[in-house]
This record gives C-alpha cells, structure tokens and sequence, in this order.
C-alpha cells in the first residue's frame, strides 16, 4: 500500500537544497566545511530595508495582505522597472509571490497541460525542469556550448521550437554559467521568436544587479514581442533579502491574473512585513546592491584565476551572478588515492566534498554534465581556504 501521489514520481529533490543541506549535517557534525555549494550573498540586509519592516511592525502591518501583493509594493516594482529597465508597467501586470520561485511555479502552472513542451536551454536553475515535470509538461532541453560562453543561439532556438512549444524559459544574468546577453544576442533570439507568435517567453532577471559589464538588457525591451514575454525578479539576491521571500512577475494582465488565481489557492499574500520591507529597498537607491557586486568581482577574478591554475579545467569567465562553473571533464576517468575511479561531475563533486571539506553541485543537476558550480557567494578567506583545498584535491587524482 502506498500512500503517495505520482505527482513525486515527475520530478527530483532540488539538488542545491539537498547538498546545502548535506553541508549543514557535516558541519553540525564537527566537520570544517567551507559551502560554495548555495546561491545566497553572504551579506546582512541593509539597514534602511530593515527599518522599513520595523516600521511595517510598529504601523501593524499584521493582517492578511492581497494576494497579488500590496498596491504600493506592486507600484514600487512598476517604478523600478520603469528605472532600472526603461520598461512600461501597470500594478495590474505585476503579481508579488513568496519568492521568485513561486513566481515561476506560478506561471507554469498556469500555462502548461500535459505534453506542452517548453525549451530551456543548458545550463538552467535547478527548478525549472523539474517544475515543467511537475505540470506535467515536456522539458525541451538545448544543449549550449562552453565556447559560445554557454549562450543559446538563434539557429538552435529555431530548431527547438514545434508547434507544441508553450513556452521558451532562460535567465540572464544566468545561474549557473554566468552568461549575460547583450542587446544584439537578445535582438537575435527576438527575430525567431517574432515568427512564432504561439511562443511564451520566461525571462528570469534575479541576478540583474550583480552583472560585471555594465548595463543590464531584459528581453522585454522589444516592443513585438513584450506582450508575451515574463519577467521573473526579486530581492533576494541583488538586496541580500534571500530569507525575506520576495519575488515578482510582471506580464500582461492575463497571464498576471491567472497567476494570482494560481497563487490564492497556493500561499495567497506573501508575508506582510517582508513585503513592507520590499517597498523600502525597490523605492531606494543602489548604492548597497553596486557595493555587493564590486565586492562580488573582486572574488569572480580570484575564483577564476584559481581555476585557471588547475591543469586541463576549462573555464568561462562569468559575466553575472556569483558563481563559477569550470568544465572538469579532463578529470572523468581519473583514479582518487583510495582507487576510486571518478565517472563523473556527480562523483568529482562527492570526492571534493570528502576530500577537500569543500561543498560544490555537480553540472548534471543543471543540464551540464561536464561542469561543478562553485559560488563565490562567501567571504574572501573562506574562498582563499577553498582554492588552496582545491588546488590540492585535483592534484591528487591521477
């Protein structure tokens, strides 16, 4: 007799939780674990965000709020937009959801029957396959190459697309590769989407604010095609407000409103104060975010050299976000000291978890099997212990 439903059957245990996790035990069990494991910053949320929720308290923001989120919070989201991306929103496009994943949940849930399929191209998060697999959709997956930096091309997206295609989803800033999309590369993947107007597009923007060349280009700046287009977003990585569990949407009205449907029987109104706190760090300057990334690059060039450093590894220096994802196939097929013989991402990643105390996620759980993330999301002498151990690891695989 079982108890369980098929529905857990479709999909997978998020990888970055259930090695986070695992970190979690070893430490708690003695062990000098350093986590490069999880994509969280490693600083406090600033202060004026933290004085925003105090006040929420004091003002008794403690009663259900709406469950597309608070007006002011959904004007602060359409004023940053308008900002940052030079983009024209309404409150009525713009749903508030406990954080971006719900928001992506949200959409597919939304969106796709059985046997829609949606075209992500490799490396993706985590999620969103097995999210796809949860609704019951087919995760149409296009292999990107390290020597176009990991970028989907337009001749690839071409390809991909059928008539079953409901939905296109890909991130920039991207986690795990760290590739950014200029304006030009997004123009080009727009010309194909033009011809199919049965397409969606998901444009995943949490990593906006931690990018190292400059201005950030959302997909969405193209008129023929903004009508369909998605943006996912949030606070949590570009404020350091990952434990607050805020994230957003912005879509036409008819996608906004079927996902809050989706969400009133879900979570209904994320948590009041973060939201209140969220009005606070959406409506202020970026002066805390621009301080993050320029402490973010000093340790995107030291983790990169590091890399460089171990033979045969191959590396695409990232542009955004705050992870490296070196391709450590040379090493499939070496043998540990113990006689271990390493097959894969999977087991590199255990061995560098065993042997060098140092948590990583293997390529697989990300579309790409030849690469590990490691986050750079800690501080500078937790990472400088790290390459040392690194450095070392490697060496001993023959």
């Amino acid at each position: 007799m079982t108890y369980f439903s098929q529905l857990l059957n479709r999909f997978n245990e998020s990888a970055t939780i259930k090695v986070s996790k695992l970190s979690r035990e070893l430490k708690a069990a003695g062990k000098d674990i350093i986590d490069l494991s999880i994509g969280e910053p490693d600083f406090n949320t600033p202060n004026h965000i933290k004085e925003g929720a105090v006040k929420a308290i004091e003002n008794n923001f403690s009663k259900y709020p709406p469950v597309a989120g608070y007006p002011e919070l959904r004007e602060a989201v359409v004023h940053k937009l308008k900002r940052d991306n030079n983009l024209n929103y309404k409150a009525e496009n713009i749903v508030i959801s406990t954080g971006a994943k719900q928001s992506i949940a949200n959409l597919i849930l939304a969106l796709i029957d059985e046997k829609d399929e949606i075209v992500i191209p490799t490396p993706y998060w985590v999620s969103y396959s097995d999210l796809v697999k949860m609704a019951g959709g087919i995760p149409v997956l296009v292999r990107t190459k390290l020597e176009a930096q990991y970028k989907l091309t337009p001749n690839e997206l071409e390809k991909a697309i059928t008539p079953k295609t409901k939905l296109f989803m890909f991130s920039s800033p991207s986690n795990p590769s760290g590739t950014f999309y200029s304006q030009q590369e997004l123009q080009a993947l727009v010309q194909v989407l033009e011809k199919h107007p049965h397409v969606l597009i998901m444009s995943d923007e949490i990593y906006e604010y931690i990018n190292y060349i400059g201005k950030h280009e959302s997909i969405a700046q193209f008129e023929s095609i903004k009508d369909r287009v998605i943006i996912i977003n949030g606070v949590s990585k570009g404020y350091a407000m990952t434990g607050w569990r805020i994230g957003y949407m912005a879509a036409n009205v008819e996608i906004a409103k079927a996902c809050e449907k989706i969400q009133s029987q879900f979570t209904s109104g994320a948590n009041s104060i973060a939201q209140r706190a969220s009005i606070t760090a959406l409506n202020s300057d970026l002066t805390a975010s621009k301080e993050m990334t320029a402490e973010f690059t000093k340790r995107k060039h030291f983790m990169v050299k590091t890399f460089l450093n171990i033979p045969n590894v191959k590396l695409y220096e990232p542009e955004g976000a705050f992870y490296v994802f070196p391709d450590v196939s040379a090493y499939f097929g070496k043998t540990t000291k113990e006689g271990q013989t390493i097959q894969d991402s999977d087991d590199l990643s255990m061995y560098i978890l065993q042997n060098a105390l140092v948590s990583c996620v293997a390529g697989s759980a990300f579309g790409e099997p030849n690469c590990i993330r490691f986050s750079f999301a800690t501080s500078m002498s937790n990472l400088e212990k790290a390459a040392q151990r690194l450095l070392e690891c490697f060496s001993t695989l023959q």
